[in-house]
């Protein structure tokens, strides 16, 4: 049975009072708990701490389901143990997916059939779990498309309930202070309803109104779907746009108590289902802000850390360890609750964010990295490009990008294509732009594969896909075998400014201590506390002082003092 006490407690804070809404989520409850537990449980709560992440759309990696399944050999032999779907549901696809037409639907286009249990993503579910390879997907909780059926029916009638599903006002006045999101892409938060000569809201594109959190029966529309997709086999989620639930007359809209009060709720609904299921929060803010999202370690468990991302690219650009050792500090990234991680990534699938950097370092950043007007993403707060055109198609800095993803902060997010090194797609935006009439630079990094032409290329040791690949995969797997999970302080170590040195602790007489030149030129490391070590991925011992090429890396591990 659902222990309630807790869940009343927090739906008192959403909407003051119990009511048979409120029932029927523990109804729903109660019917889920017992479907997931006839399935069993994998029993490791914290396995998304020791998780090697893959990020794809599924129709850009491999078509459609079938052909995934047929690929995750390949993810596995990478080294992937969590494979992030980017948005998967039903979708007139005006935003990548990100307008979601019909939460209990997969896509039609990603599957050979319409059957609304398709037998193509149960099997791809149940090869992923023979592999030992957990599934998340994007669930978009603030918004929906124009085209679902509840704000179609608020449409059609100004008295309709559905119309409480959204939010409504007779002028664009009200919440004065409610920011655009997509600067450059719209001009407003509110448009314009001919029918009812009223305006909804919505934080991001017009045709993806915002959800009324403020109506108890989007909660529980919420919490549905997410039990739904759990019974289906679903390990986690990641929650899209989630600072910006609750809105309210006087605020900015953004992380309100409210908010977090819901993702409280959420995760204690999730834990009674099934403990570890994961919420990822999509939230782009500073580490001592986002924190708020781990609660006491009852909120959301993972978190983007979003500016490791642009700092990594400063310190190439500066050719300095500095950006790293202040944003990883203690006084920009505090330190979270133990069930907790952060997640890390050298580019999203959006966008090499800027957001999180001054206005000096972004302009400096800009300029070293925006090599094409097309790129420029949200009036300059972001770039538009993949991994490898960033960084010159250079496969010395490109696997020291990575080699810095996979020892710094967090679990590492691999994005489809670039442990290859695949380009920005032209084309890709080309047909964004005549599919939705909007130019979203997102799109030149959203491509498809060629998997003939990566497969022929990844077959050439002297190619670009080889010299990436090859030694990325050795990075994941030493990983992997070696410290799966770093927890814990980055000690920064004087060295000299371009070359980057830092030790983990992995047990109480274990550390490894990680070399990172950032210059172009070579560099000699040397200590008088550390005078070998054994180079984890070539599995060799490594006698200091020791010289280390133009970008080179190394992973020592070293005994404790």
């Amino acid at each position: 049975m659902v222990n309630h006490h807790k869940l009343k407690s927090l739906w008192s804070v959403i909407y003051d009072q119990e009511s048979r809404v409120f029932e029927g989520a523990c109804d729903s409850l109660e019917r889920a708990c017992q479907k997931v537990s006839r399935q069993g449980s994998a029993g490791d709560e914290s396995w998304y701490q020791s998780a090697i992440v893959y990020c794809l759309y599924v129709d850009r990696f491999a078509d459609n389901f079938e052909g995934l399944t047929k690929r995750l050999d390949y993810l596995v032999d990478l080294g992937v143990n969590c494979l992030w779907l980017l948005p998967i549901l039903d979708s007139p696809m005006k935003d990548d997916g990100f307008d979601v037409r019909d939460y209990y639907k997969i896509r039609p286009d990603l599957l050979d059939s319409d059957d609304p249990n398709p037998k193509e993503f149960q099997n791809f579910l149940l090869r992923a779990t023979e592999l030992g390879i957990r599934i998340i997907f994007d669930l978009v909780l603030n918004h929906c498309s124009s085209e679902h059926e509840k704000f179609q029916e608020a449409l059609s009638s100004p008295t309709a309930d559905a119309r409480n599903f959204f939010i409504w006002r007779d002028s664009p006045d009200h919440l004065k202070d409610c920011r655009i999101i997509f600067q450059g892409l719209e001009d407003s938060v509110w448009s314009h309803d001919e029918n009812s000569k009223t305006y909804y809201l919505h934080r991001f594109y017009a045709h993806q109104p915002d959800w009324n959190y403020a109506n108890p029966e989007v909660l529980l529309q919420t919490l549905e779907v997410m039990l739904y997709w759990k019974i289906q086999g679903i390990s986690g989620f990641r929650l899209d746009a989630v600072p910006f639930l609750w809105k309210e007359e006087g605020t900015d809209c953004e992380s309100h108590f409210k908010t977090h009060a819901i993702l409280k709720f959420l995760r204690a609904a999730m834990d009674f289902v099934e403990p570890g299921t994961l919420l990822l929060a999509e939230a782009c803010q500073p580490p001592h802000e986002l924190i708020s999202y781990f609660g006491s370690g009852d909120e959301v468990q993972g978190a983007y850390h979003f500016p490791l991302m642009p700092n990594i690219f400063l310190a190439l650009t500066q050719g300095s360890s500095n950006p790293l050792a202040k944003v990883l500090s203690q006084e920009v990234t505090p330190i979270i609750p133990k069930n907790c991680t952060w997640f890390s990534f050298l580019r999203c699938h959006d966008e090499l964010t800027l957001e999180m950097v001054s206005p000096e370092d972004k302009e400096l950043l800009n300029q070293a990295y925006c090599k094409d007007t097309d790129w420029q993403f949200r009036n300059g707060g972001g770039i538009a490009a993949r991994l490898a055109d960033l960084l010159n198609f250079n496969p010395c800095q490109i696997l020291l990008a990575n080699a810095l993803m996979l020892t710094l902060e967090g679990v590492p997010v691999l994005y489809y294509g670039d442990e290859f090194a695949m380009a920005n797609q032209p084309e890709s935006l080309k047909e964004f732009e005549r599919r939705t009439g909007k130019r979203d630079s997102r799109a030149l990094v959203r491509g498809r594969i060629d998997w003939k032409k990566i497969e022929n290329q990844l077959s050439k040791p002297e190619s670009l896909p080889s010299q990436i690949f090859y030694p990325l995969k050795e990075m994941i797997w030493t990983r992997k075998n070696h410290f799966s999970t770093l927890q814990g302080s980055v000690d920064f170590l004087e060295a000299s400014e371009s070359l980057c040195v830092y030790k983990r602790r992995i047990s109480q007489d274990r550390e490894i201590l990680f070399l990172n030149n950032l210059k172009s030129t070579e560099i000699t490391f040397s200590s008088t506390d550390i005078l070998e070590g054994m180079d984890l991925i070539n599995q060799v011992k490594i006698t200091i002082p020791i010289k280390l090429a133009a970008f080179q890396f190394l992973w020592l591990q070293i005994s404790s003092n």
